[in-house]
């Protein structure tokens, strides 16, 4: 079974009811919550309201079968890969991992046991954006936070970020 053509990367064109966007992460890991917090923006700006929305700590087996009820998903999650300067999108092949056996499944690992379980792969599309900090702590660090708004603008239809809040930092 082969995966679907490329997905579009434009936010407008996740904004109907096939459509998914999970961000996978964890707010008391600063940068870790990347993902969350792309959700957040996405939610708070009103950008995809016709698309799920949901937050995961880790992908895990029980995403296959989230996966199978839509055509397009964006999973969005942080990156410690020092070679990313800032984000990148992918699109994930389909393939079982040694993370068939874990708490935390891989993107393809998630799609192979999609398409084995339920006989359809949906259009994935990877968004890795590039965090720096891991300590125990809530809040995203300022460089971050930059990365959260460049992959938001390059998102959006009109090149243009929302505004991001960290909702995990109190106003100055």
């Amino acid at each position: 079974m082969e995966p679907p053509a490329t997905p579009s990367t434009r936010l407008r064109d996740l904004d109907g009811p096939g459509s998914l966007i999970v961000g996978v992460g964890n707010l008391g890991r600063q940068d870790d919550g990347l993902g969350w917090a792309f959700v957040d923006a996405v939610e708070a700006g009103g950008l995809c309201p016709g698309a799920a929305l949901v937050r995961r700590y880790q992908l895990q087996l029980e995403d296959a079968d989230l996966f199978a009820w839509y055509d397009r998903v964006l999973v969005v999650d942080a990156s410690r890969e020092e070679s990313l300067t800032g984000h990148r999108l992918s699109s994930p092949v389909p393939r079982l991992d040694v993370t068939f056996t874990s708490h935390a499944m891989s993107v393809p690992c998630v799609l192979a046991t999609t398409a084995t379980c339920f006989g359809r792969i949906p259009a994935v599309v990877l968004l890795a954006i590039r965090g720096y900090s891991w300590d125990l702590s809530v809040g995203l660090t300022q460089r971050a936070v930059d990365n959260l708004s460049a992959a938001l603008s390059d998102l959006t239809a009109e090149g243009r970020s929302p505004s991001i809040t960290d909702p995990c930092r109190t106003p100055a």
